[in-house]
């Protein structure tokens, strides 16, 4: 069973950075796209950034385009989130996911087929 454990979570000052990083175990990472999604207390857990398999496609939310950088090394099965001029409404629990399927890349909720346990994003003003 493949799992999903992300780190890099914590408290950061607007403007400030972070970079997350989200480790899958078993021997299919490279097989999948990759995603990470947020959930704000109180609202829907919402799309942040997506990346193909091979990492040559990248798309991203419009709040967080420009600011954050999805990446992912097939080697050690890992995919990393940087955040960069992190403002106080970034503020989520960011979840790592894996794509359904084999095409396809987890863009929505329905697209996702295994999440991590989340870390905690908290930007203050």
């Amino acid at each position: 069973q493949v799992q999903l454990v992300e780190s890099g979570g914590g408290l950061v000052q607007a403007g400030g950075s972070l970079r997350l990083s989200c480790a899958a175990s078993g021997r299919t990472f490279s097989m999948y796209g990759m995603g990470w999604f947020r959930q704000a207390p109180g609202k829907e857990r919402e799309f942040a950034a997506a990346i193909s398999r091979s990492g040559d496609s990248t798309y991203y939310a419009d709040s967080v385009k420009g600011r954050f950088t999805i990446s992912r090394d097939n080697a050690k099965n890992t995919v990393y989130l940087q955040m960069n001029s992190l403002k106080p409404e970034d503020t989520a629990v960011y979840y790592c996911a894996r794509s359904l399927t084999l095409v396809n890349l987890p863009k929505a909720y329905s697209d996702v087929q295994i999440w991590g346990q989340g870390t905690q994003v908290t930007v203050s003003s």
